[in-house]
């Protein structure tokens, strides 16, 4: 199997349709062995982004990452981080200060073993901080060759038209991409993100398309999470607690089975569909085990036809009023 690739926006960056990240998984319940295992697997079958954040697990995750992808010419993957979040209990520790951006690039540098980040993500977007500063550090450190594109993640439609155009007027470099929830449950993205990252030129990087976990099957209806699953053992995770309705259970098992008609496992037809959009650059899965991510990466190869897609939106059209937290 070949993996395929596409444009991160209008930029001139190739990402693999399916990317790996590191949110909760590496450098915390997952040991670096297996974290590592799980980053030659995806590397072996054409995975060539990677996504991680200072922000998980306090810098660790950046660490398996780092030291795992050593073994690669560096120019053969592309590598992303973010910085927003606290990473110490100072006041200027956390959000998208000048200082915090450059010190916080500096540390994951070093973290992560490397001379330059490839994307380099605003986490949230920070309503105490000017996006002009902001956006000129990144510029700035673009600049300096220690990030070579700069992106956000979860910022709604008229931030980030507000940040596009003041990057023009700015004779900035553009953002060239975003990293929100997209799932088939969790759809917020299609009233006017897409629409507004289609017209400035930025590509999607979705995280949690596979629900955390919801759309893998391993959770069924009026049956308690299984021991050894996220839901069962992360009780303070917010997004897969919400998941965890009897309707939307009911709706994955559906799901299911209608993957099944078409010879394609949950995961699998929960990932095309997510890449069905055309600005979707990369969808990120997260993997616990090698064998997850030789499953999922053959999604790349199921393709829904319109009678499919019809299908899935009147199954999905049971669940109402789902908004999970983020």
């Amino acid at each position: 199997m070949q993996m395929n690739y596409r444009r991160l926006g209008k930029s001139g960056l190739k990402v693999s349709e399916i990317g790996l990240g590191s949110w909760l998984t590496y450098g915390t319940a997952t040991e670096a062995e297996t974290a590592q295992a799980c980053i030659h697997k995806a590397y072996e079958l054409g995975i060539n982004f990677f996504d991680t954040a200072n922000a998980y697990n306090t810098g660790a995750a950046e660490k398996v990452m780092g030291e795992a992808l050593k073994a690669y010419t560096r120019s053969s993957y592309v590598l992303a981080t973010k910085v927003f979040f606290p990473m110490g209990s100072g006041p200027n520790d956390r959000g998208l200060s000048r200082k915090h951006i450059v010190e916080q690039c500096e540390a994951s540098l070093k973290r992560l073993g490397t001379d330059y980040i490839d994307l380099y993500q605003c986490h949230r977007f920070d309503n105490e901080t000017p996006v002009e500063e902001t956006l000129r550090a990144l510029d700035d450190l673009t600049a300096q060759g220690k990030v070579l594109y700069a992106g956000i993640s979860e910022w709604s439609a008229a931030q980030i038209t507000d940040a596009a155009e003041r990057s023009k007027k700015l004779g900035l470099r553009p953002l060239v991409s975003n990293q929100p929830i997209y799932n088939m449950f969790e759809r917020y993205i299609e009233k006017d993100v897409l629409q507004v990252c289609e017209s400035e030129g930025m590509g999607q990087v979705v995280f949690s398309p596979l629900a955390q976990g919801i759309l893998t099957g391993k959770y069924k209806p009026g049956q308690a999470a299984p021991s050894d699953s996220r839901a069962a053992n992360d009780k303070t995770n917010g997004i897969i607690n919400s998941y965890m309705r009897e309707d939307v259970l009911q709706v994955a098992e559906k799901l299911e089975q209608l993957a099944g008609s078409i010879g394609a496992t949950l995961s699998q037809f929960a990932l095309a569909w997510v890449l069905r959009q055309p600005g979707v650059s990369s969808a990120i899965i997260g993997s616990s085990r090698p064998s997850q991510i030789e499953e999922n990466v053959k999604a790349i190869n199921v393709v829904l036809s319109e009678e499919i897609l019809a299908q899935t939106e009147a199954i999905l059209s049971e669940v109402s009023g789902f908004s999970p937290k983020r």
